[in-house]
């Protein structure tokens, strides 16, 4: 009757609604010259360097970037829209309360990545090695993160609805003051969790609830004796 009642409940967990990323005829720029506040529409974008650029408040839509270091690259408030990102690298990503809608990012390699506030819908990444991510304050919704390694996510605060973390090994997860609905933490493999009374909306396995049990025993003052 329990498992029937469990098997049930699992069953109404939503999964992220992603929208196949699909440009349309783009034309090669192989020397980028980008400015900020400026907008690219159908560009394709190999083996640049964008380092250290002024890019807030760009707009790029349409466009597919392929090996592009964003290295220092400020992307404050910038915003990708039907874009695909593959093997990106960038020791120091900073794009804050940036806007991505409709992304595809491949592989990525990100050391510290500073998204604080920033809006997601409909994004995947797959594969890739991410040190630091700060989404704290973000608003995330229809977003899926398979096969990824990621040191450090930080997600306090934000708001989260239809969010999977596929066969991702993380080592420190921060819900503190999140808002989380439909997020499904089912087979990744987690060190250890903060935010433990922000946990409402969250899923996981059998497994993930053992490794959860210590950590919510002392957070609710319970003695395992």
């Amino acid at each position: 009757m329990v498992r029937h009642a469990a098997a049930a409940k699992a069953s109404k967990v939503t999964a992220p609604r992603l929208v196949p990323v699909r440009p349309g005829e783009l034309r090669d720029d192989p020397a980028p010259d980008l400015h900020s506040g400026e907008r690219y529409d159908g560009v394709r974008y190999s083996r640049a360097a964008a380092d250290g650029l002024e890019l807030n408040g760009t707009v790029f839509a349409e466009c597919e970037f392929t090996g592009v270091s964003f290295n220092e690259t400020q992307l404050r408030g910038a915003t990708f829209r039907d874009c695909i990102l593959t093997d990106v690298y960038a020791p120091v990503f900073t794009a804050a309360r940036a806007s991505l809608r409709d992304v595809e990012i491949g592989n990525p390699r990100w050391g510290s990545a500073e998204l604080y506030e920033s809006g997601w819908q409909s994004v995947r990444i797959d594969g890739g090695k991410l040190d630091y991510v700060n989404l704290r304050g973000a608003k995330l919704t229809d977003v899926q993160i398979s096969d990824c390694i990621i040191s450090e996510l930080d997600l306090g605060s934000c708001t989260a609805t239809r969010v999977a973390l596929k066969n991702c090994t993380i080592g420190t997860l921060d819900f503190t003051g999140a808002k989380l609905k439909d997020f499904d933490l089912r087979g990744a493999d987690f060190r250890t969790i903060s935010g433990l009374g922000s946990l409402t909306g969250l899923v996981v396995d059998d497994y993930q609830l053992t490794l959860l049990a210590p950590l919510l025993a002392a957070h609710l003052g319970i003695v395992v004796a």
